[in-house]
């Protein structure tokens, strides 16, 4: 199959045309006049602040920049835009250069760790990191320091990546609002007293930022596509079962299991491909993780592909023209491409999902989260968790809620059958003021995200920046395929980076 039709980040917008002129069709003029007037992507390699991780272990291993040099301007970068963010709640600057120093030392002697050889990061605090402090947000866990790394920071670490610092996230992760009692609020880089989103909202915040090529998310019900929408990144949630969540503060087991999905945040499509796959695979302690092998972007011709569309997915809470606009825009490019697009969304199965997951998620009265809580000693907990008094239902109750969520998976599987790759928004709306007194509110009948949906039938979901709003704030599109079809969403990813430009350099 040709894989000619998108480019890897630091592939020139030239290049890009040329490919697209290659394939000879008419149709694509539309195309190639949005491409040219997209923004110039920051992506250089004098800069290394703002290209790949994948282009920084190029220079690496090439010995034009050392790891020590790289670390060095990242920490820089960090001191520099995190005491407006909050980002980085745990920084181990003194650590990382040591680690660069050691991998320096080691391609001097001609050996390479792996694939991210040298290559500094961040990680979610939510995640266990070996000898760094790692509390998930939870007062009980403040000041503790992990004794092991959780499988795919280990995994990460083992392909030669440098952890800078931990980032910030909500208690438990159990919020999009990315604030705790142990490190307070997280902001935005492209509106300062806005959010980040959440849960990752710390990574995606620095990410955006310039202080980090990349950071591990979770998301339960948005974690990582909610964030890297509010901060104008890329994220991938890979389908349920491709990464352990062993070492992650919400693991794996239980009734919610499905929920829960471990995958990688960057500036930078290409980033994604790289580290999913090695973060991937069994590790013969999370029950839930299939040996799937690992499908290529580069081998999926997206020309061949059926699209389905939506904007409005039934809510109450309208998109916002700007977000509108954002997915009419992608939708515009997979047309111009000659690929078949067709207008469909499943409302009522949408509104029964979150519906179900409502009910489902206080079912016990909340005992899973109480559980948490009194196994890591908290017993003063942040406002944004839902906590408090949950209706509880008995056993007949919570039989029939668990057979008809199910029964919906089943009938969100015929109703994706025809196509291959769903494009909508993330959102209905750009990131929001933080408000003066954070607090979680229960979910409104009428209204309905777009990204918890997918946690429940599991299937693999990317965010790529498409759109701007009128404050200056970036708008994702998200772009979700068929269980296991990481290869079609990132193909598709990198298309839509593309055409619309991708990430875009704040001010700060």
């Amino acid at each position: 199959m040709r894989s000619s039709v998108f480019p890897s980040a630091p592939t020139s917008r030239r290049r890009f045309l040329g490919q697209l002129g290659v394939m000879s069709s008419a149709a694509l003029l539309a195309t190639r006049l949005r491409l040219e007037a997209a923004p110039a992507r920051a992506a250089l390699p004098d800069d290394p602040l703002f290209t790949s991780a994948k282009k920084l272990a190029e220079l690496i291993q090439t010995k034009k920049l050392s790891s020590v040099e790289i670390t060095k301007a990242y920490i820089a970068r960090i001191e520099a835009v995190n005491p407006k963010l909050n980002a980085v709640v745990f920084p181990c600057f003194e650590r990382a250069l040591d680690e660069a120093a050691r991998a320096d030392a080691a391609l001097a002697k001609g050996k390479v760790f792996g694939p991210l050889h040298g290559v500094p990061c961040t990680m979610k605090d939510s995640h266990d990191t070996l000898g760094l402090v790692s509390t998930g947000g939870t007062l009980g866990r403040k000041g503790r320091i992990a004794s092991r790394d959780a499988t795919y920071v280990q995994r990460v670490r083992a392909a030669g990546a440098i952890i800078l610092g931990k980032t910030n996230t909500p208690e438990l992760t159990l919020s999009g609002q990315t604030t705790n009692l142990i490190y307070g609020k997280t902001h935005n880089p492209y509106k300062l007293g806005y959010q980040p989103g959440g849960s990752t909202g710390g990574g995606a915040s620095i990410i955006a930022a310039g202080g980090s090529p990349f950071d591990i998310g979770t998301d339960f019900g948005g974690s990582i596509r909610g964030p890297a929408h509010f901060c104008g990144i890329t994220g991938i949630k890979p389908q349920f079962g491709r990464v352990p969540r062993t070492g992650h503060i919400v693991d794996f087991g239980g009734f919610f299991d499905s929920f829960q999905v471990i995958g990688p945040m960057a500036r930078w499509v290409e980033d994604l491909e790289l580290i999913l796959p090695i973060i991937s695979g069994p590790d013969y302690i999370d029950a839930a993780i299939a040996p799937m092998p690992w499908s290529a972007p580069a081998a999926v011709d997206l020309k061949s592909i059926k699209v389905a569309y939506y904007i409005e997915n039934g809510s109450e809470r309208k998109c916002t023209p700007e977000t509108v606009a954002a997915v009419e825009k992608v939708v515009a490019l997979f047309k111009d491409l000659g690929v078949t697009v067709v207008e469909d969304c499943p409302k009522a199965l949408i509104k029964e999902s979150q519906e179900l997951r409502n009910a489902l998620s206080t079912a016990d009265g909340r005992e899973w989260v109480k559980r948490m809580l009194k196994k890591y000693g908290t017993t003063q907990v942040s406002s944004v968790i839902a906590m408090g008094d949950q209706p509880q239902v008995g056993a007949a109750d919570f039989a029939r809620l668990a057979l008809e969520f199910d029964q919906n998976r089943s009938q969100f599987l015929q109703w994706v059958k025809p196509y291959d790759l769903v494009v909508c928004p993330a959102d209905s709306a750009p990131a929001q003021p933080w408000p003066d007194e954070p607090r979680w509110t229960p979910p409104a009948g009428g209204n309905y995200g777009y990204t918890g949906t997918y946690n429940n039938t599991g299937w693999p979901g990317t965010v790529v920046r498409a759109g701007t709003s009128p404050e200056g704030l970036p708008i994702g599109v998200q772009l979700i395929t068929k269980p296991w079809r990481e290869d079609v969403s990132l193909a598709a990813a990198y298309f839509v980076e593309a055409g619309t430009g991708g990430y875009q350099k704040p001010a700060i």
